[in-house]
């Protein structure tokens, strides 16, 4: 009688179970309202990079006569580029082109204007959590609209690095059109390579967390590019001039180092353990560059200098751009380290030997720094971090070859590109300021303003 009681038992526990399974409901895809929380906060992060972060940094870097100038610059590409981001410039980086050979290099026109996105729409785009829709398809836990505004940050503030190389010298016109054109031909055709589902470099695997090869290097190549186009400043004599005002780039390199915890850590696009992750490394290579640039300058010039200091945490910040979701804190000491190193030598020596005047180092910094990220990127990628990932130390030699492909093809398109907008550019409008308006100062001869008044 027990045994028949058992079975019994036992016949009805698997018979409610499989009622349970067949009746139960279909779990609608809900947004996390964890994570949207978090990626608003980085979103915001991100634009403190740029403003006020990266006015001040490069504002306190350049003479008095041109801080303005570089204020008004940032500020400007804020405005226009939110605009162009949102109009077209989205769903050119991370929608899918209609044309079938078109799809892995540009992505079409059919979310122009935000065109069909609701405010209630989830991300078809995601890193560390996914949910499964209706269709079998995955989707993100974020609302679509706060993806595309933190990508749109990102839009914003390439442009702005290039700035960097050609301050004090530039035509405020022939930036603004220059600044535009770059954007819509060179930083979105790159971002929908690396980062949408369609792009060829994503499909053959490179890995590029929070930028190296779509932002830094993008920016940094660009940079050089117009550096040697536009020709040196009037004065320039072969070596850094002066700063106006060192307690700006203080407190810009400050922000900035606050701001790209939103830069990394929001690009898992999630509030969980590899944005924890993305976030400590991001400290820690800061940190790690920052002291080896200072130390470098203690050892070789006897004196160690705040510019230099912050310096280096910028230059760390960029090396660990790329990395930041794929590396452990032993990787962001390397990256940290070897940055350094190489972007102080390209600095201090490599400069003044060539003689070129990338004004404020965006290409010795932005540039180098995001090669030499990318490329760690591909040594050092951890499946302690990521199961999926892993780089040459831990055996997979292939993608440090995909590091090197995708490296490789932006600075082909980025240098070629920019050279060709640059001329377009110089016979629509101009580019280069004229000498009487260098030598007055930009901030006077483009804005009628000044930043100081002296009061008798």
């Amino acid at each position: 009688m027990k045994k028949i009681i058992t079975i019994s038992a036992i016949l009805a526990f698997f018979s409610s179970s499989l009622v349970a399974q067949t009746t139960a409901p279909n779990v609608t895809p809900t947004i996390n309202s964890g994570d949207t929380a978090w990626m608003i906060v980085a979103t915001a992060l991100v634009l403190f990079m740029s403003i006020p972060g990266l006015s001040l940094f490069y504002g306190g870097l350049v003479r008095r006569k041109n801080v303005l100038n570089i204020f008004m610059q940032v500020f400007i590409l804020v405005a226009v580029i939110s605009i162009e981001w949102v109009v077209v410039g989205y769903s050119n980086a991370f929608g899918s082109s209609s044309i079938e050979w078109l799809k892995p290099y540009f992505g079409g026109f059919d979310w122009s204007f935000l065109n069909n996105i609701s405010v209630n729409d989830l991300s078809p785009y995601f890193i560390s959590r996914s949910q499964t829709a209706a269709d079998g398809s995955s989707i993100g836990t974020i609302p679509h609209v706060v993806f595309i505004m933190f990508q749109g940050m990102f839009a914003v503030i390439t442009p702005a690095l290039i700035i960097g190389a050609f301050a004090e010298r530039i035509s405020f016109k022939g930036f603004l059109v220059f600044s535009i054109l770059w954007s819509l031909f060179i930083y979105n055709p790159v971002a929908h390579w690396v980062w949408s589902g369609d792009g060829w470099l994503y499909q053959l695997g490179a890995l590029d967390f929070a930028g190296g090869t779509v932002v830094h290097i993008n920016a940094g190549i660009a940079a050089i590019v117009t550096a040697l186009l536009l020709g040196k400043r009037r004065d320039y004599k072969g070596h850094a001039l002066p700063p106006h005002n060192i307690t700006y780039v203080v407190i810009g390199a400050a922000m900035l180092w606050i701001g790209w915890f939103g830069f990394n850590a929001g690009s898992g696009l999630a509030a969980d353990g590899l944005a924890g992750n993305a976030f400590m490394v991001t400290h820690i290579a800061a940190a790690t560059a920052a002291l080896t640039w200072v130390l470098l300058e203690w050892i070789l010039d006897k004196r160690p200098t705040i510019v230099g200091i912050s310096t280096g945490a910028v230059g760390g910040l960029v090396a660990i751009t790329p990395a930041a979701g794929f590396v452990g804190v032993g990787g962001a000491l390397i990256i940290g380290i070897i940055v350094s190193l190489i972007c102080f030598a390209m600095v201090a020596y490599v400069k003044p030997r060539l003689g070129y005047d990338d004004s404020l180092d965006a290409f010795g910094v932005h540039g180098i720094g995001g090669i030499v990220g990318a490329i760690l990127t591909g040594v050092l990628a951890t499946p302690f971090v990521q199961s999926g990932y892993s780089g040459a130390f831990y055996g997979n030699f292939h993608q440090l070859w995909i590091q090197l492909i995708a490296v490789g093809a932006t600075i082909v398109y980025s240098g070629v590109g920019t050279f060709v907008l640059f001329k377009i550019t110089d016979k629509l409008v101009g580019v280069r300021a004229d000498d009487r308006h260098e030598a007055i100062g930009l901030d006077e001869t483009q804005h009628g303003e000044t930043a100081y008044t002296n009061f008798d």
